[in-house]
């Protein structure tokens, strides 16, 4: 059941959301409008209650099937370059997982397309989204590395698991001038990548180490 108590207490309290918004300045955030969603967005909503007392913590915490809630910092670094360049109107998000980095984008973009392989946490997701009274997302279950031909292109496309080399389907539903961040690489040895359609040829700009769980491809889990 999803926890409707929005404002928190104790170690999901205001002050404690403020503690991690100054955890993710000095670790080099510097987009105002991503702090306010980190500091507005209740994580403790998106974890297992019994892990709601870490959840402004900056790590991630485990969401159930093998998969987890991603970082705070990693979720604002991402959607910091993803924006940067300007504002993205139809964005496609690989790895709904929970649904909190949808839900930090969602207010930040003209409209999100998110996609999750995993049955449970998307209907999960869903239902903390419609709690939340987001309406600019539309979920999916399905495989994500296909991407979502029927509603490309896509301006921004973020990826929010790491394939050893980025799916050529995603590549080709990103628009003309559109920005994908992608980690990539095997466990271990990943690396954060933004990848610039730019004149019809993909600039690549490596934005540092990273680990995810691997992008997983061919037929939807429903376990």
């Amino acid at each position: 059941m999803v926890d409707t108590r929005l404002d928190g207490i104790g170690m999901t309290s205001a002050r404690t959301r403020e503690r991690l918004v100054q955890r993710l300045k000095e670790g080099g955030i510097r987009n105002p409008a991503i702090l306010d969603r980190i500091r507005n967005v209740p994580r403790h909503l998106f974890v297992d209650e019994a892990l709601a007392s870490r959840a402004y913590e900056d790590v991630a915490l485990p969401i159930g099937f093998g998969q987890t809630i991603s970082q705070p910092w990693i979720v604002a670094r991402m959607t910091e370059a993803l924006l940067e360049g300007g504002p993205l109107q139809k964005v496609l998000e690989i790895g709904t997982g929970c649904g909190y980095q949808t839900a930090v984008l969602a207010p930040l973009v003209g409209r999100v397309y998110s996609i999750e392989r995993v049955g449970p946490l998307y209907e999960r997701a869903r239902e903390r989204l419609k709690v939340l009274g987001i309406r600019n997302v539309r979920l999916r279950h399905g495989d994500g590395a296909s991407g979502w031909r029927t509603q490309a292109p896509f301006d921004g496309i973020l990826v929010a698991a790491a394939p050893h080399a980025v799916p050529d389907a995603l590549l080709e539903q990103l628009a003309p001038g559109g920005r994908m961040v992608v980690p990539i690489g095997a466990e271990g040895e990943q690396e954060l990548v933004r990848i610039t359609r730019e004149e019809g040829r993909l600039k690549r700009e490596r934005l540092g180490a990273v680990a995810f769980v691997p992008l997983i491809q061919g037929p939807v889990s429903t376990a």
